[in-house]
């Protein structure tokens, strides 16, 4: 018997993403590239924990625990015969729609539906919810049309009930009332399954301080009711789309959407192997339908694949979906007046690169040997490893306050050697560790004066957090000073700071430098590590030659930490195999799916494979091999998220040589 297809509350927000999903959406024949293994969601989002401890401050309640839909409403209908109830996961039905609410207080006549959520929230904010012109912060709505779509459920299913709805979020401003919380709610694995196993040492004096806030919602929710949520005019009012959505999907009906930008982000857009083993592809589909488009139409790069533009959809309206649609007036690229090339002229190049069927990178020799001109030997690379969790590790801690855990620091002398020079990783539970964290990186960059260089702002925001840290601390800081004065002298203040600076030795950005001075068409785009890596290494005859050879980590060649007799270079039908494929498995259960979105940048809100792992280490339960085996894992990843900074700047340096050979010659 198959199950009965009603919309529930994660069917009901994929719908307000993008209704035709909905015809997708649990089908095997199409296939969903969102992580689907719940205990990595787990440990990478947190979510599950902070509902676990939700449940705790609202004690004696009842847990409907089956994910059988009959049972669990049957379950939930006995209990609420009760004159008062607390019940956790309640299975609530009107017709064809049905929720299982985090928490739902009866007393009486009366419900409290409290939606608990993984995310933060700023009490002292004024108006947090709304924009100046009363309407919802766009940021806000996912969360309130969840709410409000379960009060639509549980006002019907219950018509003469009063109902109280709420949001219960991380306080911001809270502080953790003891230490180890955070490992009191156990991540486990049950059959490819998660739950939370909450430990038999938590106290009444860990849930005395709260760490999350219940926030009235009932006047947001009102706004959505009524349809002043917004502006913009839609075809349907909220419980109108509410019924629509959920005829559609019962009659297992499609939706046909409009396809725009949105659309690069697609779950269902299923890779060319699965395509050849009789999986359907969504996105495809979709697009096919809305442009007439044939399997050989998708081989032609389009519009969303052009970096950071913001005129996709107008695009995509106006016909011009194909890179080669796209003129140069379209983009009109223009000169910001500074080194390099501008964001705009970057978007045409990317676009000319396709149409002119240009493989070679372009590389802007002149540019960026004059910023590497003003670098001072010996040159350091560093990479940090950091999470931000909502139920805190340790005391006196807020819900999702940094903590940087992990670093990995590579050398390389003006003669062209390169070490790996120095590491550092916690993997001490209960212990917060962003002091030490800072005074072994003092220590180890001290030594000399050399250019600092980072990738992406991240290693610069978290010095700036650990900064405020070392400043609002009461707790007695023998070296808090020279922590201070060191992370001045290599960061610049953030935008949030009180106080402005920028350090004498402020970190090198090489992101910045690749946006600006080089751009490889390999990349579709992209300016992330993992992606201009193996693109620098298919593209740099210096780095196949160098590196095919077992000389990292060899007696006489590059030293390192974590890695002996390594070659990074290893080909794969005619391509580098890009080198973090090639790493052990930080989760050896993992499929290669689950493991990729834990490595891409930006593929999960709050998530990584660094960050999972060390949350998966300060478990007291993990056993000594599988800590070791997390911890060699850690060590080599971050050691390559540095070499790879190295082994791109090596490529630039070796271009620049080439470029002043030729022209010396000519």
């Amino acid at each position: 018997m198959s199950k009965p297809r009603y919309l529930t509350k994660s069917r009901f927000k994929l719908g307000t993403e993008c209704p035709t999903k909905l015809f997708y959406t649990g089908k095997k024949e199409y296939p969903d590239q969102k992580m689907d293994d719940p205990f990595l969601a787990a440990l990478a989002e947190g979510g599950y924990q902070v509902g676990e401890l939700a449940k705790c401050y609202f004690p004696n309640g009842h847990d409907i625990t089956t994910l059988d839909y009959e049972q669990a409403e049957k379950q939930t209908l006995e209990l609420l015969k009760q004159e008062n109830v607390i019940i956790y996961e309640p299975a609530i039905r009107f017709k064809n729609l049905f929720i299982r609410i985090d928490v739902l207080v009866k007393r009486g006549n009366h419900f409290e539906l409290i939606e608990v959520k993984a995310k933060s929230f700023d009490q002292l904010e004024e108006d947090p919810f709304l924009n100046k012109n009363g309407t919802i912060k766009s940021t806000w709505k996912p969360y309130l049309y969840d709410v409000a779509f379960q009060k639509y459920v549980l006002s019907n299913a219950f018509p003469d009930s009063t109902i109280d709805s709420y949001l219960m979020m991380a306080d911001k401003n809270a502080e953790c009332p003891s230490d180890g919380l955070n490992q009191k709610f156990k991540i486990v694995r049950s059959d490819n399954r998660k739950g939370i196993e909450v430990s038999s040492t938590l106290t009444k004096e860990d849930l005395k301080k709260k760490i999350l806030v219940q926030v009235p919602v009932d006047e947001e929710v009102e706004l959505i009711f009524n349809s002043l949520d917004s502006k913009e005019d839609t075809e349907r009012n909220f419980v109108d789309e509410i019924n629509f959505l959920a005829t559609k999907y019962e009659q297992d009906e499609k939706i046909i959407s409009e396809i725009g930008a949105k659309c690069a982000g697609c779950e269902f857009n299923c890779s060319e192997e699965d395509e050849s083993q009789g999986f359907r592809n969504g996105f495809k589909e979709c697009w096919s339908q809305a442009l007439g488009w044939s399997s050989e139409d998708f081989s032609e790069e389009n519009v969303l694949s052009i970096w950071n533009f913001r005129k996709k959809d107008a695009f995509i309206k106006d016909g011009k979906i194909k890179l080669s649609d796209i003129s140069e007036e379209d983009i009109s690229p223009k000169s910001d007046k500074k080194s390099g090339i501008s964001s705009s002229e970057r978007q045409w190049l990317q676009v000319e690169m396709v149409q002119k069927n240009q493989t070679e990178p372009f590389f802007d020799a002149y540019g960026l040997k004059q910023e590497m001109d003003k670098w001072n030997y010996p040159l350091h690379f560093i990479d940090f490893e950091t999470t931000a969790v909502a139920i805190p590790f340790n005391k006196g801690r807020r819900p999702y306050e940094g903590v940087a855990f992990q670093f990995s620091h590579h050398i390389v002398y003006e003669d062209g050697t390169v070490e790996h020079f120095g590491q550092y990783l916690n993997t001490e539970q209960g212990i917060f560790p962003n002091y030490d964290f800072v005074r072994n990186l003092k220590d180890q960059l001290e030594k000399d004066n050399g250019t600092i260089f980072r990738y992406a702002p991240h290693e610069n925001t978290y010095l700036n957090l650990i900064y405020r840290q070392l400043l609002e601390d009461s707790s007695a800081i023998d070296d808090r000073g020279p922590l201070c004065d060191f992370i001045k002298s290599i960061t610049k203040s953030v935008g949030s700071s009180a106080e402005v600076w920028e350090g004498e030795r402020c970190m090198v950005d090489m992101w910045e430098l690749v946006k600006r001075y080089h751009y490889d068409p390999q990349t579709r785009g992209s300016n992330s590590i993992k992606y201009v890596l193996p693109a620098t290494l298919n593209s740099s005859k210096y780095l196949q030659q160098k590196y095919s050879k077992p000389i990292y980590g060899s007696k006489d060649g590059i030293k390192s930490l974590n890695f002996k007799d390594w070659s990074w270079i290893e080909f794969k039908d005619g391509k580098v195999i890009d080198p973090y494929k090639r790493l052990p498995k930080m989760f050896q259960d993992a499929s290669d799916k689950n493991m990729n979105l834990l490595s891409v940048d930006d593929e999960l809100a709050n998530g990584g494979a660094a960050l999972t792992a060390y949350g998966k280490m300060q478990f007291t339960e993990i056993s000594e091999y599988e800590k070791e085996e997390l911890t060699n894992a850690l060590l080599k990843y971050c050691e390559l998220d540095t070499f790879a900074m190295v082994m791109i700047f090596e490529a630039w340096r070796e271009m620049i040589r080439a470029k002043e050979d030729q022209e010396e010659a000519a």
